[in-house]
């Protein structure tokens, strides 16, 4: 069978949809996602002037949303901020709770899985630009949703909570991309390949 006509036949499939359905798989996935954005999120760097920290959740976030789908993605990182609501000191710099200036990003990253995970389920992780292309849209989400919440808990202005919400980590986010266009498209290749 070409290459062709087995990315044809895995049209609107994830990543995850590989692995033999069943419940426990999904519920695997979905724990095992939250697990995951919350071992990312313990890598962490301060960033000075701004009380958001340059962290690996968001990478994780999209990489949970785009592998698990859009429905499987959502629930991940609902469990994933849910348990850290509930006092699980796994949000970034070890933190738990709603009352930080950075849980917007935690809800943005709800949203922005299942917009990477619908995006995913129509192929925009099979190459490189458009898996490029998807994480772009997902970090906007997260910042669309971040970057006011940031305004409101702290009492910037829009123009301060953007200049300590977003201009840092704009290099940080095409790293990040970048990344994901290597590592999306080449599993969906290997994949092929059997």
């Amino acid at each position: 069978m070409s290459t062709a006509s087995v990315t044809s036949a895995r049209s609107g499939l994830v990543l995850a949809d590989l692995v033999p359905a069943s419940r426990v798989r999904d519920a695997a996935l979905v724990l095992g996602g939250a697990a995951f954005t919350g071992l990312a999120a313990q890598i962490a760097v301060p960033v000075p002037g701004s009380p958001v920290p340059v962290t690996g959740q968001t990478f994780a976030a999209l990489l949970v949303g785009t592998t698990l789908g859009a429905r499987r993605g959502f629930a991940s990182l609902a469990v994933y901020a849910l348990v850290g609501m509930a006092g699980v000191p796994w949000f970034a710099e070890g933190r738990s709770g709603m009352a930080m200036p950075s849980f917007g990003y935690i809800l943005g990253m709800l949203l922005a899985a299942v917009v990477v995970g619908a995006l995913a389920r129509r192929g925009a992780d099979r190459s490189a630009w458009r898996t490029a292309g998807t994480m772009v849209l997902g970090s906007a989400v997260i910042y669309a949703v971040g970057v006011p919440y940031l305004a409101l808990a702290t009492g910037m202005s829009a123009s301060a909570a953007i200049a300590a919400g977003v201009t840092p980590f704009l290099i940080g986010d095409a790293l990040k991309a970048a990344l994901a266009m290597g590592l999306l498209p080449t599993a969906w290749k290997l994949l092929d390949k059997r």
